[in-house]
């Protein structure tokens, strides 16, 4: 695989991932101005939002449908990441492999952090 080659995958990758995560959201949010857009919005009260994957069981369809798009944007670029990990390893490339599983590292510590 070349580093053109490369570029060019990895370039489709992150243009379709976000154009699917914009998709998503865009349906989503249309979806929940179509249910409930005009419904009074009450301001004087906080409702605190659960955590986790575990809430998405509890939020309204158009909700969940939001939260996938942000999803699939949050995967995006640890998809790139990790298929540029594949390309130079296919490469034979070390030290960019120790470079990107650094990166790969420290994306999926900030992520799962989150969650704890």
């Amino acid at each position: 695989m070349t580093d053109r080659r490369l570029e060019l995958i990895i370039g489709t990758l992150l243009r379709v991932g976000v154009a699917l995560a914009a998709s998503v959201v865009l349906g989503g949010g249309i979806w929940y101005l179509a249910v409930g857009g005009m419904s009074p919005v009450d301001y004087r009260h906080f409702h605190a939002v659960a955590r986790g994957f575990g809430s998405l069981g509890m939020l309204s369809g158009p909700e969940t449908v939001i939260q996938l798009g942000l999803l699939i944007l949050i995967a995006t670029p640890v998809a790139r990441v990790i298929f540029s990990l594949v390309g130079f390893a296919l490469e034979r490339d070390r030290v960019y492999v120790a470079i990107t599983l650094a990166v790969l590292a420290i994306l999926a510590y900030s992520i799962g952090s989150a969650w704890l």
